[in-house]
């Protein structure tokens, strides 16, 4: 139960704590339905309002149409001081903004106070990817003769080859996988859906798997009620926790240096198709965003890539003589 029910009202009193209930289920109800919300973005929806009533209660504020701009912009500051990332914060004002413009939609309240926040600008990471002797360091590591290592050196293939998302990994069926056209159905965010070219290393990887290991983790369910095409090791659909898992342990079994996580090889294969020469709005549809801003961030480039370039095109970067 949200900490924010024992405080809600309408007007002058206060709602029955059954009928916040049905309000709270309401508003969850919509982001799931009308935004196509997934499970951990309405986790992150309650967390993040459980967050601000605490803040509420500290600050004696009983309701939310006590709730103006300034009580806004003393959240926005109480964040700050808590040290919490930019993204942090931006998620936080976010998912207020949206709470509260529910709240107006509703008439529980008469103005929205996020609505006007500013938004503060996020941190210019640039993702980790890894270079091709790592790569390489990885995928002779696997030792095929083991079942288990069958299918996680095809999630590995298939990650990089594709650049998909551990949760469109895991939401990946047999059927999803055209080895004669070469693609894979691809079933993102929003309910949308892709096709994603995959390479012939990762079919290669991913066709040994079917015919030997999966179809020995398959039999260790009573009935094959899963038709997803990657397995744990007692035959249940993987999970992206168990995906995480797998990439941990390879990882750490091959470098005690190296760190890396699923979304590592998404960077990696966005890297390194930009960094050969691909544009970026293909980039932009394989990786399945929505905003062109979002897959400018792999726009920068390698060391090695910055120096072949230059010594191309810069007439005296050549070596003397030549």
């Amino acid at each position: 139960m949200l900490r924010f029910s024992s405080f809600l009202v309408r007007g002058d009193r206060f709602m029955a704590e059954e009928e916040f209930n049905t309000f709270l289920t309401n508003f969850l109800r919509y982001l799931q339905i009308e935004k196509n919300a997934s499970e951990w973005t309405l986790k992150a929806y309650t967390k993040d309002i459980d967050d601000f009533s605490s803040f509420l209660q500290s600050e004696e504020i009983s309701s939310p149409a006590e709730v103006n701009m300034n009580v806004a912009r003393l959240y926005y500051s109480h964040l700050y001081d808590r040290k919490l990332k930019r993204a942090t914060v931006a998620r936080k004002i976010s998912s207020l903004r949206s709470f509260f413009a529910f709240l107006k939609r509703e008439d529980h309240i008469t103005v929205n106070p996020f609505f006007s926040a500013s938004m503060p600008k996020r941190e210019k990471k640039l993702p980790h990817f890894l270079y091709d002797n790592e790569l390489e360091q990885l995928f002779s590591s696997f030792d095929t003769n083991k079942l288990l290592d069958q299918r996680d050196l095809a999630i590995f293939e298939v990650l990089y080859a594709t650049g998909i998302r551990v949760s469109e990994c895991c939401r990946l069926r047999v059927g999803d996988i055209d080895e004669e056209l070469g693609t894979v159905l691809v079933k993102g965010k929003g309910r949308k859906e892709r096709f994603v070219p995959v390479g012939s290393f990762a079919l290669e990887a991913i066709d040994y798997y079917k015919q030997h290991a999966r179809k020995q983790l398959a039999k260790k369910q009573k009935k094959d009620s899963s038709a997803a095409l990657f397995l744990s090791s007692k035959g249940a659909a993987l999970t992206e926790r168990g995906v995480y898992y797998i990439v941990n342990k390879r990882v750490k079994a091959v470098s005690q240096s190296l760190e890396i996580s699923p979304h590592d090889l998404r960077h990696t294969f966005a890297t390194h198709l930009l960094n050969n020469g691909a544009d970026l709005r293909s980039v932009q549809q394989l990786l399945g965003h929505e905003h062109l801003s979002t897959t400018q961030i792999y726009t920068h480039v390698t060391k090695d890539r910055l120096k072949s370039v230059y010594e191309k095109a810069h007439p005296r970067a050549g070596k003397k003589g030549e």
